[in-house]
């Protein structure tokens, strides 16, 4: 027969056995949990990877030198569904960015942070942020903006790729280098002026959306320099009001041809510039009219004219193609590809704005009434009312080009004012055209996104069987079962 001892040994032993049990079930826990934190494996088996990046932009954001910080605007519960549509695309993918420049998202090399815009007003105004649903990159004093309209490709009015990955990426690698853009404003021939806040002639509108793309904007009085300063990416002329001279001319055009350099030029109509042999060397033609327009797919009620893309597949156009937004001109004077410069296989002429057919070019519009009407000494229409110009040249044997100067030329320049910056794609015309002259969007091989969206079809008798399903199949099954198992429990 046992000592008691014996069972109260026995109770011990098993007391103990129970408690290491245990703490081998925490310590195996809490093994697993520390693998999983810092040894953990990722597998994004998605068709179209949305939870992963590319190996470019990991590459990229991996040597980034400085932190970035990525100010975030739009809203989940905006009332717009594509503003809502666009804050969940786009935090998930900044949640990848995070986490491939740090495990600790306090310490990442990219972090990210939400903000109403109306909610916390002094700390918007503080980060320069004037509007919503727009994403703020931050590198220091460097900042870009990107718009809702960069964030997808859309024909017929339908999203048809989600691009915040290649948006995203340029910026942070923008914002990431110390050098930012010199983009020189001329002044000298009553050309519109930066800081000033009139709506008809100033461009105070203007220099802060530059400013706030991480460009540096300055005046530039070729009159005084008498040269253009070594560190130009680009030069704009806006609405002169009096002819460049010789001198200016040649300047400009030195500046194009052996410095492959890059040109904006706003030509208003009814005042003379001083560059039609500047132009004509670049294959642009331009003609002392002021266009005009009196059907209704030309011109507003206000007299505005209105203006479409002529060329889609150009960058300087495709925003504008892609999402059928039209531009807004006030006074406007024809500016085409001449047809009768010679021909130039390194030169390409490319016309990117229009009108409508029924515009005409009015020749007598110093005497003409008001409103004008299109008489038989006119200049008939369709226009080109923006062209651009590049020179490419072949570099000894190398298969490929090497791009040269670049010219946009605008035959109007008061549509870039502080009264009409803000009319529909007057804005990202502009944009774009700095974009395409200085080369600044980084070409990526990133790849497109496509957007997933998945749609069920059931016909009328499809949805009533499913009625009766869930009205009464459904219920009828579990009072069965039910009863099933009191019957068997009853024997």
């Amino acid at each position: 027969m046992a000592s008691p001892l014996s069972f109260r040994a026995v109770r011990w032993l098993r007391s103990l056995n129970l408690f290491a049990q245990a703490v081998l079930l925490l310590s195996l826990f809490g093994g697993l949990n520390y693998l999983a934190l810092h040894y953990g494996w990722r597998f994004d088996l998605t068709r179209s990877h949305r939870h992963s990046l590319s190996p470019e932009t990991i590459a990229y954001l991996q040597a980034l030198k400085e932190p970035v910080r990525v100010i975030v605007t739009l809203t989940n519960d905006s009332e717009d569904q594509a503003v809502a549509q666009a804050y969940r695309d786009v935090t998930d993918l900044l949640r990848e960015y995070v986490f491939t420049t740090g495990d600790n998202p306090a310490s990442a090399r990219v972090s990210v942070k939400e903000l109403n815009v109306y909610q916390s007003r002094h700390e918007a105004e503080a980060l320069g942020i004037s509007q919503p649903n727009v994403i703020l990159v931050l590198c220091g004093e460097r900042r870009r903006v990107i718009g809702p309209d960069e964030l997808y490709r859309i024909a017929n009015n339908e999203k048809k790729a989600f691009l915040g990955e290649q948006a995203l990426t340029a910026a942070i690698l923008d914002v990431a280098n110390p050098v930012k853009k010199k983009i020189y404003f001329l002044t000298g021939h009553g050309e519109m002026p930066l800081e000033d806040v009139d709506p008809a002639r100033g461009l105070s509108l203007l220099n802060d959306e530059l400013r706030l793309r991480n460009l540096d904007v300055a005046p530039l009085d070729l009159a005084a320099t008498h040269q253009i300063p070594a560190d130009t990416n680009l030069l704009v002329i806006a609405w002169p009001q009096a002819g460049y001279d010789r001198a200016e001319e040649e300047l400009l055009r030195q500046y194009l041809s052996t410095r492959a350099g890059r040109v904006l030029a706003l030509l208003a109509p009814t005042y003379p510039h001083g560059l039609d042999d500047l132009l004509a060397d670049w294959g642009v033609l331009t003609t002392d009219v002021v266009v005009c327009d009196s059907g209704k797919d030309g011109q507003t009620e206000s007299g505005d004219l209105i203006l479409r893309p002529a060329k889609a597949e150009h960058p300087v156009t495709s925003l504008l193609t892609s999402n059928a937004i039209p531009v807004y001109f006030g006074s406007a004077r024809d500016m085409r590809p001449d047809p009768a410069h010679a021909p130039d296989a390194n030169l390409v002429v490319t016309p990117l704005i229009g009108t409508s057919p029924t515009a005409w070019g009015e020749r007598g519009y110093r005497r003409r009434p008001v409103p004008p009407v299109r008489s038989s000494t006119d200049l008939p229409g369709p226009f080109a009312v923006v062209t651009a110009s590049e020179r490419v040249t072949a570099r000894g044997n190398l298969a490929f080009s090497v791009p040269g100067g670049r010219l946009v030329a605008f035959g109007g320049a008061d549509w870039i004012a502080n009264g009409r910056l803000a009319a529909r794609g007057n804005l990202s015309l502009f944009l774009a055209a700095v974009n395409w002259t200085v080369e600044r969007d980084i070409k990526t091989s990133v790849p497109i996104r496509p957007l997933e969206s998945y749609q069920l079809v059931l016909s009328q008798e499809q949805l009533r069987r499913m009625y009766y399903c869930l009205i009464f199949a459904l219920p009828g099954a579990v009072a069965l079962l039910g009863l099933v198992v009191s019957w068997t429990r009853r024997r």
